[in-house]
């Protein structure tokens, strides 16, 4: 089986790093805020530094929260490139090797990809970018969307280790089109997510159920997976990631920076991060981005549970 290496053991990589193990993969693991027991009792190794799980893996796996994260890893002092050169020297191995692949799955900017790719090339090394979307619900259950960006012969080579993480595995096209297709999906979900708050908060003021009214929708042309779990959410108050604010608020200021290199006016786009902003400023950088409801209350005076029958009143 292929060695793989993982770098980002939270909310997401934990248990993504354990359907690896479980699909048989030998799995050398590495976060900052240590390696979460469970993950060698089911038979991974711990490693100390990136650049010791880039010495012993043939795949190195980054899922990492940001740009400047991905970097750090990959560049910076005892770094996954440092174990690539280490490796590929001969230091290591006497023996010619496969070429490694470096896959990050970190949501990241398009543009940094393809210089890191560029990097990474000329090691002599593969590079994948593979951003997922589905969040932990998605990586607990194997069932993540999965947006790749390689040439086509690297992607059938990383596509059954992809297969142990997702259900929807597509490759876009070059080094950087996994990250563009990722930025567009987080305006899309961003965007949804703030016309689901908005809909319900109308119903609930204007004296409806918004629980009913959200089993009426799911029915019906607006429907959506973020009405299913992200209006459940609101509705529940069940704030805990998830996906972060801070985090979909970092992938909207990808989205509107690469906009603005590209010309081009995301007018809504911009709306949402303000609504983000505005959360943050709250206290709720670390809350789901279903916690976007909390703002819209405070602008509308209301919260969607409060009581049909004041709301009513209110009505009439």
């Amino acid at each position: 089986m292929t060695s793989i290496g993982f770098i980002g053991l939270g909310i997401m990589g934990k248990p993504m790093a354990g359907h690896l193990i479980k699909g048989g993969h030998p799995l050398f693991l590495h976060s900052r805020s240590g390696v979460p027991d469970e993950l060698p009792k089911l038979g991974g190794k711990a490693c100390s530094s990136p650049s010791e799980v880039a010495q012993s893996a043939d795949i190195i796996i980054t899922m990492l929260p940001d740009t400047q994260d991905v970097e750090q890893v990959l560049f910076g002092k005892n770094g996954v490139v440092e174990g690539l050169r280490s490796e590929l020297s001969g230091t290591k191995r006497e023996s010619p090797i496969a070429r490694k692949i470096v896959m990050d799955m970190s949501s990241i900017s398009p543009i940094e990809t393809r210089i890191f790719a560029a990097d990474i090339n000329k090691l002599g090394c593969d590079y994948v970018d593979a951003p997922v979307s589905g969040g932990d619900i998605g990586a607990m259950n194997a069932t993540l969307t999965i947006m790749v960006g390689a040439t086509e012969p690297v992607f059938e080579r990383v596509r059954p280790v992809l297969q142990l993480l997702g259900k929807t595995i597509t490759l876009i096209g070059e080094n950087g089109a996994g990250q563009v297709c990722k930025i567009a999906n987080q305006i899309i979900a961003a965007l949804t997510i703030e016309a689901v708050g908005e809909g319900l908060l109308f119903a609930s003021k204007a004296g409806a159920d918004p629980a009913r009214v959200r089993q009426a929708l799911m029915g019906g042309f607006a429907s959506s997976r973020i009405l299913e779990v992200h209006g459940e959410r609101m509705i529940k108050r069940a704030f805990e990631p998830g996906f972060r604010i801070e985090l979909h608020q970092k992938d909207l200021n990808l989205a509107l920076s690469n906009a603005r290199t590209l010309g081009i006016s995301l007018p809504n786009t911009a709306a949402v991060q303000q609504m983000f902003n505005a959360c943050i400023a709250h206290g709720g950088a670390k809350l789901d981005s279903a916690a976007m409801i909390q703002m819209l209350e405070k602008l509308s005076n209301h919260e969607i549970n409060d009581s049909i029958q004041d709301s009513q009143k209110e009505l009439n």
